[in-house]
C-alpha cells in the first residue's frame, strides 16, 4: 500500500533515506518457493537444491533460515491452521548417504526436474517453531 499524494491519491513505496542501511553484506536473503520441503527425522527438515544459483552461495554465507510452510488442507485438523514457521541453521550437502537419501526422498516430479543429481541437499537442523502470529509451539 503507498502513501497518500501523487498522481490517483496514492505514490509508490520510497526505499530512500534510512531504509538504505539494508544492504546486500548485512543480510543476503533468499525468498523462493521449494516444492521437495520434507521432514527428514524428529529435529530436521531438508529439501533438494537444484538451481544453485545465488541460493547455496546464501546459505553458505549464513545458514541462518526460515521455512514458512502453509496447507490450508489440513486447517480442520490443527486448531490455528497448519501455519507455521520453522527457524534454523541450514547445512549444504553435496555429497554423502544423506544428500543421496533426500534426493530419492523427493517426490517424482522435483526429482525428475534433475535426474542427473546435479543440486545439492539442504539440510535444516530446526530451533524453533512459531505459528504465524509469532508464537512459539517448539523452541
Amino acid at each position: 500500500m503507498g502513501r497518500p499524494g501523487g498522481a490517483g491519491g496514492i505514490m509508490a513505496i520510497d526505499m530512500t533515506g534510512d531504509m538504505r542501511v539494508i544492504d546486500r553484506a548485512a543480510a543476503s536473503p533468499q525468498i523462493s518457493p521449494k516444492g521437495s520441503v520434507m521432514v527428514f527425522d524428529a529435529g530436521r527438515l531438508a529439501y533438494w537444491e537444484r538451481a544453485g544459483r545465488t541460493a547455496l552461495a546464501n546459505l553458505h554465507d549464513n545458514p541462518k533460515v526460515v521455512i514458512y510452510y502453509r496447507n490450508p488442507a489440513k486447517t480442520e485438523q490443527f486448531p490455528n491452521g497448519a501455519v507455521w514457521r520453522f527457524y534454523g541453521k541450514a547445512e549444504v550437502l553435496t555429497e554423502g548417504a544423506e544428500r543421496d537419501q533426500v534426493y530419492e526422498r523427493c517426490i517424482p516430479p522435483e526429482r525428475d526436474k534433475d535426474p542427473d543429481k546435479k543440486g545439492a541437499a539442504v539440510m535444516i537442523r530446526v530451533e524453533r517453531i512459531t505459528d504465524l502470529g509469532g508464537n512459539i509451539i517448539q523452541e
